[in-house]
């Protein structure tokens, strides 16, 4: 909720009056009032995009998203902070951000001497993908400069949304090159720069931070089956290699045995296989609906040795091969 605090000032700078267009886009206004509060992905989605058409103001997204950053993750943001380096602190978000924002995961690619932070949705059929993109990627840029310090720019910004007529606002915040109607949404830097030390790092604190978020991780609630999916979906998305897919080494993060865990798993009517195949189907739909990431891409994304490897189990989950999937996806938008 806290990176849409600022909803209902930006909605009065706009022009319109907050509490009735807040209303007449789904939601409470009192919610606002309470940085605590939870707001359903979709609910968002709707709201952001019924407020972008009431105001005119197609980069809502983008203006609501640059007044936040680190602060808008809590307790996740400050022990960020306290990481040794940019790698290891964007790679504690991916593993962890499921605690602050359960409708959107944040990716991380490295290829050759560049990297990029970005972020996909995987909650579907949501409306307003723009609006949450163009504040998404904001927040990122943001977060990425308060964790490197001053000085620090980023390469290039891919953003989603479409060439707008006035790409003023868009410049005026991200100060480099900008991809409009991009294959994703992200921000793009010196791969370098991941192994570059964070002004705030402090290893005892760190230590302690993490110790902190590992007793909320064993505070959530659901059955081992959705804890095993929250730990797939953070491997695959944090790029783990096959052999951390597999039933034992994923059993032992939760001190069990391969034969243990999927006895276990029976009992709640599922298996490992099953899950893992779940998992990869949910962020497959997700990557071809709303990035332009090529098969190989994707492939390697979800832990597969190749394309067709991938292809032929995706054509097993949907019965359509993976590039059918997207074509019809975009005809139906």
């Amino acid at each position: 909720m806290a990176p849409l605090l600022h909803l209902p000032s930006l909605l009065a700078a706009l022009g319109v009056d907050p509490d009735e267009v807040i209303r007449a886009g789904g939601a409470d206004p009192a919610a606002f009032d309470d940085p605590d509060k939870t707001l359903p992905f979709p609910v968002m989605g709707r709201l952001l995009d019924h407020c972008a058409r009431a105001t005119g103001c197609l980069h809502l997204g983008l203006e609501l998203g640059r007044h936040s950053g680190l602060d808008a993750l809590g307790t996740l943001g400050e022990i960020a902070q306290t990481a040794p380096d940019l790698g290891s602190a964007l790679r504690f978000f991916i593993l962890h951000l499921h605690l602050h924002d359960r409708g959107a995961v944040p990716l991380l690619w490295e290829r050759g001497d560049q990297a990029m932070l970005g972020y996909v949705i995987h909650w579907p059929d949501v409306a307003g993908t723009e609006q949450i993109y163009d504040a998404a990627v904001a927040i990122i840029h943001n977060i990425l400069k308060s964790l490197t310090g001053p000085g620090w720019q980023p390469d290039a910004v891919w953003l989603h949304c479409p060439l707008p007529e006035d790409r003023t606002p868009y410049r005026n915040h991200f100060q480099t090159r900008l991809h409009f109607a991009a294959q994703y949404a992200a921000v793009g830097f010196r791969a370098k720069d991941l192994s570059r030390p964070l002004p705030g790092s402090d290893a005892r604190a760190y230590a302690g931070g993490l110790r902190e978020v590992e007793a909320l991780e064993a505070l959530r609630d659901g059955g081992l089956h959705e804890r095993i999916q929250r730990v797939l979906r953070r491997l695959l998305i944090a790029g783990a290699p096959a052999s951390e897919l597999r039933l034992q080494p994923v059993a032992a993060l939760f001190g069990l045995h391969g034969r243990t865990l999927n006895r276990r798993l029976h009992a709640e009517g599922t298996n490992f296989k099953a899950l893992l195949d779940e998992t990869r189907y949910r962020i497959a739909c997700q990557l071809l609906r709303d990035t332009q990431l090529p098969m190989q891409e994707l492939a390697i994304t979800l832990g597969y040795a190749d394309v067709t490897a991938f292809t032929r189990a995706f054509h097993r989950w949907s019965g359509a091969s993976p590039a059918a999937w997207r074509s019809s996806r975009r005809r139906d938008a």
